[in-house]
């Protein structure tokens, strides 16, 4: 059996595009939740910064995540966000179980 792949992403919206950010990232969840390889994806606000944003990702294996880069959903999303948020793009961390 292969191992789950897991990964956070962050990023932080341009003063005063937050909530566009906030809308244009829960519309993605819901694409992204109906994935066939899709098994977490929570989205979420900083309490204490709400322009800073951290999503939380599984996916069933590699090949789920593969195809979740690929999915049509994805790449308008992607464009959308790199001229909403300070970064280049989301920073994304890949994890392990313990």
């Amino acid at each position: 059996m292969s191992e789950p792949t897991i990964l956070h992403a962050t990023f932080t919206a341009r003063p005063g595009e937050g909530d566009r950010v906030a809308a244009l990232l829960a519309d993605f969840a819901e694409g992204v939740r109906a994935e066939e390889g899709n098994v977490v994806f929570d989205a979420t606000r900083l309490v204490d910064d709400p322009d800073r944003f951290f999503v939380y990702e599984v996916y069933r294996d590699e090949a789920a995540f593969q195809a979740h880069l690929a999915s049509p959903v994805g790449v308008p999303f992607n464009a959308a966000l790199q001229d909403l948020i300070l970064e280049p793009s989301s920073q994304l961390t890949f994890l392990r179980r313990v």
